[in-house]
C-alpha cells in the first residue's frame, strides 16, 4: 500500500515551515502503524512497518523471534485494508509529532534564559496566576509575581522578567514576574546604553514592588555623572521605566564606598547631619533635623528600610532633640521620645507668674469675667451703691449725669468684647445680678 501524496506533501510543508525533519514523522509514523498492526486479528506477537519516502509504499513484516530475542524467520503481511489504517494513524502521529516538536523548539528557544526581559501581551488574568502570549509561546505569572494593585487588562502588552523554564510532560513552563528586584535593572538598562557598556555599574537595588524603589548605581569613568545618566535629560529615561511600573517611583542614588556616605546618600531626599557607623554590629546611627525626620524616615518607615537594605546596615534614624536627651540623659517620654514639654497656660485670663491664684479659680460667668483674687475695698460713700464701689470720679458741670446702669461694669450678652473701662480698685462681685443693679441706681 501507499501512503497518499496529500499526506507526503504535508510532512514536505512540516519540514519546512515548523522545522520537523520528515524522517522524524515517518519513524513516529511507523511505530504507530506496528500498534495498528498488532491490533489486527491474527497478526504476528512482532512486527515492523518500512516506509519508503520516495514512492510512499508502505510493508508491513511480521517477525518470528527466538527466546533470546533474535529473528529467526520474517515475512511480508500487510493487510488488505491497512490504508486506512494508515491514513487514520498518520493524522494523528503527525499532530502530536507537531506538538512534541513544538515543546521541544520552545525550551531550546528559552532554555538558560533566566533573567532575560521579555514582551507579552496578556491573554487571561485572576487572583492565581496571568498568562501572557509572547507569540511562540506562552508565559505563566503567578499572582506573588504581580505588582501589587497592579491592574493588568486583556489584551494590554506588559513586559516581564523570565525567572524560571521548567521542561514539564505538558510542554515547558516559562515563568515570568514583574515584581523582581531585577525587573527594574532590566528596564534601566533598555534606556540607559551605558549601563550595556560597562561605563556605569548597578551595584544595589532595594525595592518595595508597586511603592519605591532605590537604586545604587556608580560611574567606572570619572567623567561620567552615573545619576545624571540614569535620570536623564529632566528626568526622561527615568520616566519611561517610572511608566512601566504603573508610576513606581524610582530613587537613583550614587554608590559610595565610604559607608556613612552611602547611608546618607541611601536616606534621600531627606538632608543628613551625621552618621555614627557600628561596623561589629553592622549597625548606623542616623542624626536629622527635627523637620527632617519624618521625610528620612518615610512612610510607615519606607525610606529608612529601603536604606537599610540597599546598605545591608541596621539603620536607626533620630533627631537631633532625641540626640540631646540621650546625652543629657534625660528619661523618654511615654512615646518612646523626649518628655513632652509643659503645656502653655491659657493665652487669655492667664495668671501672671508670681501670682498666687491658680487657672482653676478662673470663672466665666454670663455676662462677663469674674476674676476671685484678693482686692482692697475702699468704703462706700453713704449714698452710692453697695454693690458696685468706685473711686471719686472728676467733677463734671457740663455733661449731664449719666443714666442708671451706664457706670456699671458689668457686661451685657452681647457686649463682650467692647472695651469698659474699670478702676483698678473696683470689686465685681459674683452675686449681683443686672437687675439689683438698676434698682440701687434709681434709688442713689
Amino acid at each position: 500500500m501507499k501512503l497518499d501524496f496529500q499526506v507526503m506533501e504535508a510532512l514536505e510543508l512540516l519540514e519546512r515551515e515548523r522545522g520537523v525533519p520528515v524522517d522524524t514523522i515517518l519513524d513516529a509514523l511507523a511505530n504507530g502503524l506496528v500498534s495498528a498492526y498488532k491490533r489486527a486479528p491474527g497478526a504476528a506477537e512482532e512486527a515492523r512497518v518500512v516506509i519508503d519516502p520516495d514512492a510512499g509504499d508502505i510493508v508491513v513484516y511480521a517477525q518470528e523471534l527466538d527466546e533470546d530475542g533474535n529473528v529467526v524467520r520474517e515475512w511480508e503481511d500487510t493487510p488488505e485494508d491497512f490504508g486506512r489504517i494508515a491514513a487514520q494513524t498518520a493524522k494523528q502521529v503527525i499532530a502530536q509529532r507537531l506538538r512534541d516538536a513544538k515543546r521541544e523548539q520552545v525550551f531550546d528557544v528559552y532554555e538558560g534564559r533566566e533573567g532575560d526581559l521579555i514582551t507579552g501581551i496578556v491573554q487571561q488574568v485572576d487572583h492565581r496566576y496571568s498568562i501572557l502570549d509572547l507569540g511562540d509561546a506562552e508565559a505563566l505569572m503567578p499572582g506573588s509575581e504581580r505588582i501589587p494593585y497592579e491592574r493588568l487588562d486583556r489584551g494590554n502588552r506588559v513586559k516581564a522578567l523570565i525567572i524560571e523554564v521548567r521542561g514539564e510532560a505538558k510542554g515547558p513552563q516559562i515563568v515570568v514576574s514583574r515584581s523582581h528586584p531585577d525587573f527594574v535593572r532590566r528596564l534601566l538598562e533598555l534606556e540607559v546604553p551605558e549601563l550595556l557598556d560597562g561605563t556605569i555599574e548597578i551595584k544595589a537595588i532595594a525595592r518595595e514592588p508597586g511603592h519605591r524603589t532605590k537604586i545604587a548605581v556608580s560611574s567606572n569613568d570619572p567623567n561620567v555623572d552615573p545619576k545624571g545618566a540614569c535620570v536623564g535629560a529632566r528626568g526622561s529615561r527615568v520616566r519611561q521605566v517610572v511608566n512601566e511600573l504603573r508610576s513606581e517611583k524610582v530613587d537613583v542614588v550614587q554608590w559610595r564606598e565610604d559607608t556613612a556616605q552611602f547611608i546618607a546618600e541611601a536616606l534621600g531626599p531627606a538632608k543628613v547631619k551625621e552618621v555614627r557607623i557600628n561596623e561589629a554590629e553592622k549597625e548606623a546611627v542616623v542624626i536629622v533635623n527635627d523637620h527632617q525626620l519624618s521625610l528620612a524616615i518615610g512612610r510607615e518607615g519606607q525610606n529608612a528600610r529601603l536604606a537599610a537594605r540597599l546598605s545591608g546596615y541596621r539603620v536607626d534614624i533620630r533627631s537631633e532633640s532625641q540626640e540631646r536627651g540621650d546625652v543629657e540623659g534625660e528619661e523618654p517620654g511615654p512615646d518612646g521620645g523626649l518628655p513632652s514639654a509643659p503645656a502653655e497656660a491659657e493665652t487669655e485670663g492667664a495668671p501672671v507668674e508670681g501670682t498666687e491664684t491658680p487657672a482653676e479659680e478662673l470663672e466665666v460667668q454670663e455676662g462677663g469675667v469674674a476674676v476671685d483674687e484678693p482686692t482692697v475695698e475702699e468704703e462706700p460713700e453713704p449714698e452710692a451703691s453697695q454693690d458696685v464701689a468706685t473711686d471719686e470720679a472728676p467733677e463734671q458741670d457740663e455733661e449731664p449725669a449719666a443714666p442708671a446702669g451706664e457706670g456699671s461694669t458689668e457686661v451685657a450678652d452681647g457686649d463682650v468684647g467692647k472695651e469698659t473701662p474699670i478702676d483698678t480698685g473696683a470689686q465685681i462681685e459674683a452675686e449681683s445680678s443686672p437687675e439689683e443693679d438698676s434698682d440701687d441706681a434709681d434709688q442713689a
